[in-house]
């Protein structure tokens, strides 16, 4: 095998750690009415992807956050019992359906 000469110190150098960078973390919970919509939409602005069971009227559980995180530019997808939210720049494949 050839010898390419890496030295992997120095690149670790040059490696960005952005200690501001997004999560990207998926956060199970229930849409029941009972959390906050405040903390749906943290949950986004943080970065993470909401997979929300849906306990109850969607459209009434969903009113408080959704508008907003639509027009911020995320998603939200309703796929049999659960509710999908992400933040921008993350999307949702439906092509499967």
């Amino acid at each position: 095998m050839a010898d390419f000469g890496l030295d992997l110190r120095s690149v670790e150098e040059h490696i960005d750690t952005d200690e501001e960078a997004p999560s990207t973390r998926v956060s199970l919970g229930v849409l029941d009415g009972t959390t906050p919509s405040d903390e749906w939409i943290a949950a986004i602005d943080r970065g993470e992807v909401l997979v929300l069971a849906v306990e109850g009227e969607l459209n009434e559980l969903a009113a408080g956050f959704a508008r907003e995180i639509s027009e911020s530019g995320g998603e939200l997808v309703h796929f049999r019992e659960f509710l999908i939210v992400t933040p921008p720049g993350v999307s949702v494949d439906t092509s499967r359906l």
